[in-house]
């Protein structure tokens, strides 16, 4: 038995436990007190467990999938590990999207919205890739650092746009990355995340080949121009989505599939379900951290994320110039 192969045996068994007890607790803690004879007996604590705990960790469960799927294909489409769509302006563009449609349409549907956001976000990635083509040096910090600058000129504008629009106090609501407004009817959108994930576990050994570069790619008798447009739509779609129903959650994308890589290698159709699972278990941990140690006030869960994201960037870019 190898090494990796005990590693695993030991290491996802109990990422998989980990994870339910966290969706366990997350239906079970808030303000309002809910047990699992109460849930049974009591028809306020039943309402309050279908209404909005179950919602709001089904918002959880499809967010994490959603960034932390988007994140492993946003670094193999650019081949850099310090990729993901809060480094690379995907999320930015979302919310210029958003932005947008609350200036045009202030009254416009959810769906709408999504439209839009995901529109943005679609463009925006495409922007990106266009200026990574222009950039002569690739080197692991510079395509980040690319995308970090065009999401901060993105993110301004929007800031600029907002305040000009008299949309600041809006803006911020929506994209506080928190889940506390989560109920009934208003999650359901995040579904698409679902699909996508699918998507790229259907098209995980083609994504696998792409992440070699457009020569190799071709050279293998892939379309790398299909897998790009299939692979940014995706990301787009899952950053509209989450940017509007949830608001913005850094760093998760970078810091799931990272690890996961380091247990599992770089077998996308192997480390996907497992990349997923280990987002889901970062966002509900990091959730229920805001939702715990203020009580009964909350902290955004894109808050605690952020925190924890921040610092293993840091590490991680002190690992790769070790390396080098």
């Amino acid at each position: 038995m190898t090494v990796r192969s005990a590693r695993e045996r030991r290491l996802l068994p109990a990422l998989a436990g980990a994870t339910a007890l966290l969706v366990v607790a997350s239906l079970l803690v808030g303000g309002f007190e809910l047990s699992l004879t109460g849930v049974l007996t009591d028809p306020a604590q039943r309402e309050m467990l279908l209404v909005s705990r179950v919602p709001r960790t089904l918002a959880l469960v499809f967010a994490g999938v959603a960034m932390s799927v988007s994140g492993v294909v946003m670094q193999l489409l650019t081949q850099n590990r310090f990729v993901e769509p809060t480094t690379a302006g995907t999320t930015q563009w979302a919310g210029l999207g958003m932005l947008a449609i609350l200036i045009a349409w202030p009254d416009a549907p959810i769906l709408v919205r999504m439209v839009f956001a995901t529109a943005a976000a679609f463009a925006g990635t495409l922007v990106f890739l266009a200026m990574l083509r222009r950039v002569r040096t690739r080197g692991p910090l510079i395509v980040p650092l690319v995308g970090i600058m065009l999401g901060a000129i993105v993110g301004g504008i929007t800031q600029f746009l907002a305040a000009r629009t008299d949309l600041l106090q809006s803006m911020a609501a929506w994209s506080s990355g928190g889940f506390s407004g989560i109920v009934q009817g208003f999650y359901e959108p995040l579904w698409a995340a679902a699909l996508v994930a699918v998507v790229v576990w259907i098209m995980a050994d083609r994504f696998t080949i792409a992440g070699l570069g457009e020569g190799i790619a071709t050279n293998l008798g892939v379309d790398y121009r299909l897998i790009t447009l299939v692979g940014v739509s995706g990301v787009a779609l899952c950053s509209g989505v989450t940017s509007v129903v949830v608001g913005f959650i850094p760093f998760l994308g970078l810091v799931v599939p990272n690890v996961m890589r380091l247990v599992l290698g770089d077998d996308l159709r192997r480390s996907l379900p497992w990349i997923a699972i280990a987002g889901v278990a970062l966002l509900l941990a990091c959730d229920l951290i805001g939702r715990t140690v203020v009580a009964p006030m909350e902290i955004p869960a894109s808050v605690i994320m952020g925190a924890v994201g921040a610092v293993a960037f840091v590490g991680l870019l002190l690992q790769g110039r070790q390396r080098a």
